[in-house]
């Protein structure tokens, strides 16, 4: 049944020893888990760094063959109302660990959708039964938890992962699954994951479905994302004050690629980040980016947008000679 399960389960790591990247935070977890004793603690960070797993594999290695019965994870995103903290999280915090183990986990998933409310109820809950339970709270925005659940938790922070991590995680499923993934593919993978480590696996899979041998543009295709030198093309061409080559470029892009007027957006501003462009003129276009990412988000036309952008492109240069 195990092959039956998408990658981001079937391997995700069992053991503190496995997870990759976030070295020092695996460190302290690995002392909670030899003094078989811990605080509550808050987790912070972007989605698929490591976060959820770290809490599993310090839960499995505190709790080995009772970890069903001592751990308990929720999704406050789904649950988040007072009544799951009264109901669920209280009923299971009230009752005594199982299997001689001093504590039970409550993991509590994107708690940062918690109602202030329910927050405030979790708090009282955390208080009452601190010697039969502890909690784990996990979170995208640590500022969105009120202050005092943030005062009573150790806080860790969860950083993008680095490439050479995920690029050695990446190698070692294409060996189990038996997968030829070339190197310009796996940097590809790193590129379109944004330091994501489940985003990366899930294209990976993705891109093994149609091809044992994956290659640059299968990652792309599958990420639905433009390479980067196609969007650099982009920018040099507007910056030369080639108006009608970079609309053509950018067609390219949302015909062939079918990418989003944000994901064009989004890859722009990333490019102009990277480029060596000097500073003041980066700048401004960097401001122009966001007014005109903003006036997407707001409801405007995407392709009008960006063509307007790559107009203002042509203008900046224009100011600058």
């Amino acid at each position: 049944m195990e092959d039956l399960l998408p990658w981001t389960e079937k391997y995700r790591p069992k053991k503190l020893s496995e997870v990759v990247g976030h070295k020092p935070v695996v460190e302290k977890l690995k002392a909670y888990s030899k003094e078989k004793n811990m605080p509550n603690m808050l987790f912070a960070g972007p989605p698929g760094v490591g976060k959820t797993v770290c809490a599993i594999a310090l839960a499995n290695e505190l709790f080995k063959d009772s970890f069903h019965q001592n751990f308990l994870e929720l999704n406050a995103s789904d649950e988040r109302g007072i009544d799951v903290i009264r109901g669920k999280i209280k009923d299971f915090a009230a009752t005594l660990p199982y299997g001689g183990a001093s504590f039970k986990i409550i993991f509590l998933d994107e708690a940062d959708a918690l109602t202030k409310d329910a927050q405030n109820a979790l708090r009282r809950t955390m208080e009452n039964y601190s010697k039969t339970c502890r909690f784990i709270l996990s979170c995208n925005y640590s500022s969105r938890i009120i202050e005092p659940i943030q005062s009573r938790c150790a806080l860790f922070r969860f950083k993008p992962l680095p490439e050479k991590d995920i690029i050695r995680r990446l190698e070692y499923i294409a060996e189990k699954e038996k997968l030829k993934v070339k190197k310009e593919a796996l940097e590809a993978l790193v590129y379109v994951s944004e330091g994501d480590m489940r985003k990366a696996i899930n294209y990976l899979q993705t891109a093994a479905i149609a091809n044992k041998e994956i290659t640059e543009d299968d990652v792309f295709k599958v990420a639905a994302k433009a390479h980067p030198k196609e969007v650099k093309e982009i920018i040099n061409l507007s910056m030369k004050g080639d108006f009608e080559g970079a609309r053509k470029k950018l067609d390219a892009l949302l015909f062939e690629y079918g990418m989003s007027g944000e994901d064009i957006i989004t890859q722009l501003y990333r490019e102009v980040m990277n480029s060596q462009i000097a500073d003041s003129v980066k700048a401004k276009l960097v401001d122009k980016i966001a007014e005109y990412n903003f006036r997407m988000t707001e409801g405007a036309n995407d392709r009008i947008q960006i063509e307007a952008l790559i107009a203002q492109i042509v203008s900046i240069n224009k100011k600058k000679e």
